[in-house]
């Protein structure tokens, strides 16, 4: 599949939905030479947007388009390079470092520019868990692979010297983690016995060749503002489509980042879509019966949240509207 200068086709249309989209009017009159003419109603054309990618060890720039979850966008981006799409460890944004701050989520603003990292040596260690937190935050791709995004200082898991931020988690003392989501992976390590020893078979990103090289000037590639910028952002979904919508204001950020320091103190995961479905489903309610009344009808009940989480998150929303909280970065793995 060409990665350079691909013709988008005119009539191609793609399953994203927009709130500016306009639907031409029934029927236009026009006069000629003293009668009146109808045309027939014109086809509602959906946005047709295109991102630019690279692989993060260096590649040429890559054009794709036409996806609706991470799962799709993936696998455009095998496509376009023309390897599996197994081999695709996370995307960040704007840089080709492996950079967790950067990751790609839930959303993608319109002129973000994507790098993506693959699989490159897979590694075994052994580890003693000497204390009952190991240290780690773990997040997930969304499509299958859990993997490291926090390693506290100090802790058991960064006292071993092949363990870094970035490594995706293959198996738990030979047994496949592949397909399972971050909270499943954290909540394995965590059954796991204090003083005990077991084995973790990790693989790291593949590392730079020449990722220095950069995307050519001109592809609207340049410092990122985040996603809570006020721009428009490509929002997707693990089911239905994708949607360009608004960032967040300034409330809704600072709820979501409580939210998701929430989920690493309880949880040992960091998910900022997550994160962002929880504000979503508590920003309008006015009491935590409410609150609790919409999780429970809503597809969070796989997470196991207790009672005592659910009012935490509470707080954490109410908080935030109220301006009791202020912006801030939350670092606390389990």
């Amino acid at each position: 599949m060409p990665l350079f200068g691909k013709k988008k086709k005119p009539d191609a249309e793609y399953n994203i939905s927009t709130e500016n989209s306009q639907e031409p009017p029934d029927n236009k009159s026009e006069m000629k030479n003293g009668s009146t003419e109808h045309t027939s109603k014109l086809p509602v054309q959906k946005p047709k947007l295109v991102f630019h990618c690279q692989q993060a060890q260096g590649s040429p720039t890559g054009v794709i388009s036409g996806f609706t979850n991470i799962r799709e966008l993936y696998q455009k981006i095998a496509e376009c390079y023309d390897f599996p799409v197994s081999e695709i460890l996370f995307c960040t944004l704007n840089t080709h470092k492996v950079n967790m701050d950067n990751l790609l989520g839930g959303q993608i603003g319109l002129e973000d520019f994507i790098f993506v990292h693959r699989k490159g040596q897979p590694k075994e260690i052994e580890v003693k868990k000497t204390e009952d937190a190991l240290g780690l935050t773990i997040t997930d791709n969304g499509a299958g692979y859990a993997f490291i995004k926090r390693i506290k200082e100090g802790s058991v898991m960064d006292q071993l010297k092949y363990v870094h931020v970035g490594d995706h988690i293959e198996k738990i003392n030979g047994n496949s983690m592949v397909g399972c989501r971050h909270f499943e992976v954290a909540k394995t390590l965590k059954e796991i016995e204090k003083g005990s020893t077991f084995m973790l078979r990790l693989v790291e990103p593949l590392k730079a060749g020449f990722s220095h090289i950069g995307p050519r000037t001109g592809l609207g590639f340049g410092k990122r503002d985040g996603y809570f910028s006020g721009r428009e952002t490509l929002r997707l979904r693990s089911t239905g489509p994708a949607t360009v919508e608004s960032a967040p204001d300034d409330i809704a950020t600072t709820a979501i980042e409580k939210i998701n320091g929430l989920l690493e103190s309880f949880m040992g995961i960091n998910d900022n879509e997550l994160a962002t479905q929880i504000w979503e489903l508590g920003h309008d309610k006015e009491n935590p019966s409410q609150f609790v009344t919409a999780v429970d009808n809503s597809d969070l009940e796989e997470f196991g949240f207790t009672d005592n989480f659910i009012f935490d998150l509470w707080g954490a929303i109410s908080d935030a509207k109220s301006g009791r909280i202020k912006k801030e970065e939350v670092n606390s793995p389990f």
